[in-house]
C-alpha cells in the first residue's frame, strides 16, 4: 500500500476575531497544511439555546478555510454538552466510583449511558452533518473528542444502573444463568430479580469478579452504540470518512469495537505528557527521557491504531495523528518544552508507522481559559512558535521524498481489551497489569530492531508472520485458537494466557489448554518487587509466576531447576512475566527459530521498515554512531 502523506493543525476559530481568520488561514496554507480541524468544543456557539442555531459564523469560517485550500475535519462537539443542556437533562451527568456526579465546568460532564443526551448528541451531529455534509471544502468527520480521557468511560450513575440491567437481562435471559455464570452461590450473592442488581461499587470488599467484568463489558458497548448513533447521523447526508481521535494508553473500552464503524482511526499523541503521566518508569528514565518522549510509547499506540483502523479496511486501513504534540502541555505532572527537533522527529516516526496526515495541536496557543499554557505553532501574540519551523522542514521534506508503501510485519503482537480489563477487575499483586505486559514485550521487539503488526483477539489468520506473542490474553477467542493451531510461525504465550473463562473463572482441565502443548499452569504466585526469582541463563521473572507441569519440552528454568517456559512443535508457553534480560533471551532465541534477523541496537536507537525504506530514529539527547552514520539528538535519516 502506498501512502500519501499530508499535514494539519487544529483550529478554533470561535477563539479568535473574524478579521484574523484569512491571514490564519493563508499561513496555514504557506505552511504546507493540508487539513484543518474545527468545531469539536463549538457547541454553546453553534446552538445558543435549545433549538436556536447560529450557523453564520461557521458558514463563513468553511467559506475561509475552503477558500484557502484547507480540507476541513468538521468535529461534532458533544465532548462539551453546553450548560443549558442540563437544564433539559439533569441527570445525565457521569457519577464517579464513589457515587458522585461529574459536574459541569470543563468537559466530557456526560454518561454514556444516558438516552435523552445521546438522542442530543445524535441530533447535533445530524444537524451539521445536513448543513456541512456536502460542502466542497469538507473532507472528513471526527466524532466527540478523546472517548474515555479523564476517566469518563465508567460511570456509576442511575442511568448506568438502569441501562446495566437491561444489558444483563438480554445477555443471561435468566437470573439462574448469570447466577450460574457469575458463581453467585459464593456468598450468597445470588439474585432473583435483575433489578436486584446494582454496580459493582460500594461494595464492603472486592466485587464479585465476574460481575465487574460485565460491568466493564457493558460500559464499553455503551461507547460503541453512542459512537454508532453518531456515525448513522452523519451518514444520512455525508459521504465524507468518519473518524474519532483516540488517546494514549486508554484501555476502558474496546476501540476495535468503533474502529469497525469508522473509516479512519486517528489517536492524540503527547509524548512528553504521557511520560510523565502514563508510564511507570524508574525516575532516571523520565529524566533521560523528559525532551524527547519515551522511545516506544508513540510506535506502540501508532502499530495499534493502524490495527483499529484495520477493522473497517483490512487492505488498506487508514490512520492519523489528529493532534500531535507541538511543544509543552499544560496537564502533566511536569511539563518540560521538547528537544529542538522532536516536533520534526515525531511527525516522521508517525509517517514511518503509516500514518496518512499528523495534524499539530493546535494552531494557536489560547490565552484563556484551561490550556493557557499549550503550545501551538504560533503564539498566543501570532508569532512563530519553534514548532511552525519544524513544521515547515517536514512539509519542505514531504514534497521531495517519494511515496513509500508499508507492508506486512514479520512479528505480530496481540492485543486485548477485555484482557486488560480481566487484569483490572483481577489483577492477583500490585504492578500486574495488562497493558503494561504487552508494552514491555513490544519494547523488548523493538530493541532488537523489529517492526511489529499489532493484531486484534479474535484474529483468524496469522499467515505471513514468523514469529507471534500472545502475553497475558486471558480468553483466547476461537478464531485465534483455530489460527494458532494451523500456524507454522514460531508462538509465544503467556504468562496468564488462556488463564480464565469468558466469565472470568478458572478452567478445568486447567489452563493454558492449548491443544499440542502439555503444559499445564498447577499454581500462581504473584512477587514483591524485591522478591525477582533468577533464571538458569538470563534476567529473573518477576510480578507473576506460574508453577508449570507437564510432559511438554522445558526450555528455561529458573535458577533452582524449576520450568518457566515448556515447548511442543512451534508453541511455547512461558509461566513468568521477564525482566528485560530475561525477555531478551527469550525473544532473541524465537526469532532465531523463526528466521527473524534481529539488529543489536544502540539504546537510544530504534528503526522502522516502511517498504523499501528504512527509518532510523535516536531517541537520545546525545549523538549516536549507528552503522556508520552520525544521527544527531532527535535525528531522523533514511
Amino acid at each position: 500500500m502506498s501512502l500519501r502523506r499530508t499535514l494539519g493543525t487544529c483550529y478554533y476559530p470561535e477563539h479568535w476575531p473574524e478579521e484574523v481568520w484569512a491571514e490564519d488561514a493563508r499561513r496555514m496554507a504557506d505552511l504546507g497544511l493540508t487539513w484543518v480541524r474545527i468545531g469539536e468544543f463549538a457547541w454553546s456557539r453553534l446552538e445558543p439555546r435549545p433549538g436556536r442555531f447560529d450557523w453564520g459564523w461557521m458558514d463563513r469560517a468553511f467559506e475561509t478555510l475552503g477558500g484557502a485550500g484547507l480540507k476541513i475535519v468538521l468535529g461534532t462537539p458533544t465532548a462539551t454538552p453546553p450548560r443549558w443542556m442540563l437544564e433539559r437533562h439533569p441527570d445525565m451527568l457521569a457519577h464517579d466510583a464513589e457515587g458522585r456526579p461529574r459536574g459541569f465546568g470543563s468537559r466530557r460532564h456526560y454518561c454514556f449511558s444516558h438516552a435523552g443526551y445521546r438522542a442530543e448528541a445524535a441530533r447535533i451531529a445530524e444537524e451539521l452533518a445536513k448543513r456541512y455534509g456536502r460542502h466542497p471544502a469538507l473532507g472528513a468527520w471526527q466524532t466527540d473528542n478523546e472517548y474515555g480521557c479523564h476517566d469518563t468511560v465508567i460511570s456509576h450513575s442511575p442511568a448506568a444502573r438502569a441501562a446495566f440491567r437491561d444489558w444483563l437481562a438480554q445477555k443471561y435471559q435468566s437470573t439462574d444463568a448469570l447466577n450460574r455464570a457469575w458463581g453467585n452461590v459464593f456468598w450468597s450473592m445470588e439474585y432473583e430479580s435483575f433489578d436486584e442488581i446494582d454496580l459493582p461499587n460500594l461494595t464492603v470488599t472486592e466485587p464479585n469478579p465476574s460481575h465487574a467484568l460485565d460491568f466493564r463489558r457493558f460500559s464499553s458497548d455503551q461507547v460503541a452504540r453512542w459512537n454508532a448513533a453518531q456515525v448513522e447521523a452523519i451518514r444520512r447526508h455525508s459521504d465524507a470518512p468518519i473518524s474519532h481521535n483516540y488517546m494514549g494508553r486508554i484501555v476502558e473500552f474496546d476501540h476495535f469495537a468503533l474502529g469497525a464503524q469508522m473509516e479512519i482511526a486517528t489517536w492524540d499523541s503527547y509524548p512528553l505528557g504521557f511520560l510523565e503521566d502514563r508510564l511507570e518508569e524508574p525516575p532516571e528514565h523520565k529524566r533521560r527521557y523528559a525532551r524527547q518522549g519515551d522511545p516506544d510509547f508513540q510506535a506502540f499506540h501508532h502499530d495499534l491504531y493502524r490495527a483499529v483502523a484495520s477493522r473497517f479496511d483490512a487492505e488498506a486501513p487508514r490512520w492519523w495523528v489528529m493532534e500531535q504534540q507541538p511543544g509543552p502541555v499544560n496537564w502533566a505532572p511536569h511539563n518540560p518544552a521538547p528537544l529542538p527537533g522532536m516536533v520534526r522527529f515525531w511527525t516522521w516516526e508517525a509517517f514511518a508507522h503509516g500514518a496518512e496526515c499528523v495534524s499539530y495541536f493546535r494552531w494557536r496557543q489560547a490565552p484563556f481559559a484551561q490550556e493557557q499554557y499549550h503550545a501551538g505553532l504560533l503564539r498566543p501574540d501570532s508569532a512563530e512558535a519553534p514548532a511552525f519551523a519544524e513544521a515547515r522542514q517536514v512539509a519542505d521534506e514531504l514534497a521531495e521524498m517519494p511515496e513509500v508503501g508499508l507492508g506486512q510485519a514479520r512479528v505480530a503482537l496481540v492485543f486485548d481489551y477485555t484482557s486488560a480489563w480481566a487484569w483490572t477487575v483481577q489483577p492477583q499483586g500490585r504492578g500486574c497489569d495488562y497493558f503494561r505486559l504487552v508494552f514491555e514485550v513490544y519494547r523488548g521487539l523493538r530493541k532488537l530492531g523489529l517492526s511489529v503488526d499489532i493484531l486484534p483477539p479474535d484474529t483468524d489468520s496469522l499467515a505471513g508472520y514468523r514469529l507471534v506473542l500472545v502475553p497475558g490474553l486471558v480468553t483466547l477467542s476461537e478464531p485465534l485458537k483455530r489460527a494458532l493451531g494451523e500456524t507454522t510461525a514460531q508462538v509465544l504465550l503467556g504468562p496468564r494466557t488462556n488463564a480464565k473463562t469468558a466469565a472470568l473463572a478458572t478452567p478445568v482441565p486447567l489452563p493454558p489448554a492449548i491443544p499440542g502443548l502439555d503444559a499445564t499452569v498447577a499454581r500462581v504466585e504473584t512477587l514483591r518487587p524485591d522478591m525477582p526469582v533468577p533464571m538458569e541463563r538470563a534476567g529473573h521473572v518477576t510480578l507473576w509466576r506460574e508453577e508449570l507441569e507437564g510432559t511438554a519440552e522445558v526450555v528455561d528454568r529458573d535458577a533452582q531447576g524449576r520450568p518457566v517456559a515448556m515447548r511442543a512443535g512451534n508453541l511455547t508457553y512461558l509461566g513468568g512475566w521477564p525482566d528485560p534480560d530475561f525477555l531478551r533471551h527469550l525473544l532473541i532465541r524465537a526469532c532465531a527459530e523463526a528466521g527473524v534477523e534481529t539488529l543489536d541496537l544502540p539504546p537510544d536507537i530504534r528503526v522502522r521498515q516502511a517498504g523499501d525504506t528504512r527509518f532510523v530514529f535516536n531517541h537520545g539527547p546525545e549523538e549516536v554512531v549507528f552503522e556508520g552514520r552520525t544521527i544527531p539528538p532527535a535525528g531522523v535519516a533514511w
